[in-house]
Formats: C-alpha cells, structure tokens, sequence
C-alpha cells in the first residue's frame, strides 16, 4: 500500500521520545510502574523497538533495552500473567524479536508459561464439566485463553499445548452439559457485567462482542487458526456457530452495517434498542469488523468478506463516528481503528478502503504532534506510534505486533 511520509515522520518522533527506559521516571508522564506490563508498561514500549528495527527504521540496541527494564524483576508466573502481563507478555514480545540471542530465554519462558496454560484448561473443562456459566477471565484476549492461545498459535503453532487451547475454544461453543440453555443465551453467555464482575445493571449477565472481552477474539483466534491450515474440522465448525450468532446481531443501515459491543437478556428479547458502541478496537467495528474479515477469508465466505471490509469503509467515511475516538490509543482511540483499517485493507477485496487510510493517518498523527504525556501501548503514544509506523511505511508489519489485538 501506499507510504504516508507525515505518518512515519511522528512516528519516529515517539519513538525518539520513548528510546531511554528512563523516561518512564520523568515527572508528568503516565507511565503505569508495572515493567512486566504489555498494556502499560516497558513489555509494550519494546513492542514499539522491535518493530523499527525488525523493519530497518531503529535498533536492536533500543529494543533490547527495554526489553532488559521488562525483565529485571521476577517474571510473573501466578494468578495475574496472561498475554498482557507476566511470562507470557515477555514471551510474546521475545518471540516477536525473532532473534536467537533470546532463544534461551524464551526456553525458559515456555515452561512457566505452558504449566500455567495447563493449568488454567483443567479449570475451565472442570466449570464446563459442571454446567457452570462462563467467567470472563476464563477465556477472554486480555486475561484469560484466548489471550494465552494467542502467544502459543504464534510461539508453536503445532504443538499440543496450541491444539489443547483451540479444542477448549470448540467446546465453550457448544451447550453446556446441564440444564437446557436457552435460546437467547448461547454458553458463552456471561452472568456478570462489562467488568467480569457481578453487576447490579446487568441481572442477566450479558453476552460480549467485543474483541477485548468478548467472543469476537474467539472469533479471530480460530479464523487465523484456519487460515494458518493448523485446525481440524470441530475448529471450524464452531467459528460457523459462532459467526451465525453474530450474524443475528449485525445491525445493517443505509450508512453500513456494525455489531454491538455487548448484549443484554432486555436486547436480546428485543425489549430495548440494540446499542451502538464507538468504532474502538475493543469494543467497536475496529475489532469487530476484522475479526469478521478474519472469518471470511478463512471460511471461504466472500459474502461475510464483503460485508465486514464495507462496514469498515462506512465507519471511516462517517466523521460522526471518527469524533467518537478522540483518544490516541490502540484500545479505545484512533490507533486501533487505523491499525484494524491497515490489516483490513491489505486482505480486502475492495480497493477503497486503502483509499480512506490517509485521512485517518494524518489526524492521528497531528495529535500525537503535541507534548507527550502518556507513554503506554494500549492507551498512549507507543501504541499510536505503531499505527502511524504501519502507515507511514506501507507495510505489514515485520514483527506482526498486532497478534497481540488480534488483527494478525
């Protein structure tokens, strides 16, 4: 695709500003003090140095250095590591260095990281067993199995441990074993709220859409799994049931189509407006709209294509919906919808939405043009350097960061 010189000129500008580990001591800017944190911490501001110097445009040295300030305490192995945080955000972002310097430490990752997976597939096929209703920690991108199959589909793709997890994935979409479910709540109906928690707003629980949180990372995850040729049949039979639930729920209008965010028991019984959520990544068409994609391509179904790249093109054609991110991050601001849009337009069909990525490119990168006060990937300027970095150069990215939202 097409360079933007203006979005590789702020980027570099980030990335210049981010390259001594030091400045997360500076006075004034957010900086969560979390060195193992792929969200907010050093693992993610590495995430930024890998890619420029896996791409020609910045140094293993940098990158190297952050990674060193990521591991210079113990690597979490316990109840709070998962792809964002801990031994397998560390492990991710090793292996997206893709150099054998780190091979040892990477051998030494695994084990942890594997044990913990293990352990957390015999707790969820013990709630399965039981009948219980899904915890989103259990199986969602940022704390739970979808998250962990995400670095192993990447580390191994054929291994048992990558199998085990896809097979979990099959199976909570499947009924559950006890009680009759119904048809308004699929098994991967949650009885809390947004949060993973109880939810006095929310009774009935809910069921997400979304790709933070939601079913839509299940989605993606099995689709790239069947795009890679490494799943089996079940695989895609349950990205079949899943896309045809999501089907139920795309909401199709004369300015193009979207999906919501979440769900209630109230919407899902058509006793309230289905709501229309900011075209963010975790929550919106950013994510939604690629997982889709995703599933498309890897299922054959030119229709489902077509239809994900279109809503897409609507959402960055329409400036009312662009007002609504006036964040820069990746999670809830204009980094993630450039970056799905980027990912988006190299697999599409349709040529015109290239054609929308410029505009996009430079209002972000105009933002990031200001002092920098937020340091994060998930939510600050590491994140939103990254995009403008995939824009600026016109190229997929080298280290294929964004496995970690799931676009890739």
């Amino acid at each position: 695709m097409p360079a933007h010189p203006a979005a590789l000129t702020a980027a570099t500008a980030v990335a210049e500003a981010l390259s001594d580990p030091r400045i997360l001591n500076q006075e004034g800017l957010n900086g969560r003090a979390r060195p193992q944190s792929l969200a907010g911490g050093a693992v993610g501001i590495a995430l930024l140095h890998i890619e420029r110097a896996r791409s020609g445009h910045g140094t293993d040295t940098t990158a190297h250095a952050w990674l060193k300030i990521a591991a210079t305490q113990p690597v979490s192995t316990g109840a709070n590591a998962n792809l964002f945080h801990g031994a397998p955000a560390l492990g991710f972002a090793l292996h997206t260095a893709g150099q054998t310097r780190y091979q040892r430490a990477l051998a030494a990752i695994d084990r942890p990281t594997g044990a913990l997976t293990r352990a957390r597939l015999a707790a969820a096929h013990a709630r399965l067993d039981r009948g219980d209703p899904l915890l989103m920690r259990e199986f969602d991108l940022i704390h739970g199995l979808t998250g962990l199959g995400v670095h192993h589909l990447r580390r191994h793709p054929t291994h048992p441990i990558t199998r085990d997890v896809l097979a979990y994935l099959v199976r909570l979409t499947l009924p559950l074993p006890k009680g009759p479910s119904s048809g308004d709540t699929p098994p991967w109906w949650m009885p809390t709220g947004l949060s993973g928690e109880p939810d006095p707003a929310f009774p009935q629980g809910h069921g997400n859409l979304g790709v933070a949180h939601g079913i839509s990372a299940v989605i993606a995850l099995l689709a790239l799994a069947l795009r890679q040729g490494t799943a089996n049949p079940p695989v895609r039979e349950a990205l079949e049931r899943l896309c045809a639930w999501t089907d139920k729920w795309r909401q199709d209008e004369r300015s193009g189509s979207w999906w919501p965010g979440y769900l209630t028991v109230d919407h899902a019984q058509g006793r309230m407006a289905v709501p229309r959520p900011r075209p963010s990544w975790c929550y919106g068409i950013a994510g939604t709209a690629r997982a889709q994609q995703l599933a498309g391509i890897a299922l054959g179904d030119v229709a489902r294509q077509a239809a994900a790249e279109h809503a897409m093109i609507s959402a960055l054609r329409n400036p009312d919906q662009r007002v609504l991110l006036p964040e820069i991050g990746l999670c809830h601001g204009k980094a993630g919808l450039l970056q799905a849009a980027f990912r988006m337009a190299h697999d599409a069909r349709d040529p015109a939405l290239a054609a929308e990525l410029p505009g996009l490119a430079a209002q972000l990168a105009t933002q990031v043009d200001e002092p920098l006060n937020d340091t994060e990937l998930m939510d600050g300027a590491a994140g939103a350097a990254l995009a403008l970095h995939a824009a600026g150069t016109g190229t997929l990215p080298a280290s294929a960061w964004d496995a970690v939202l799931l676009l890739a």
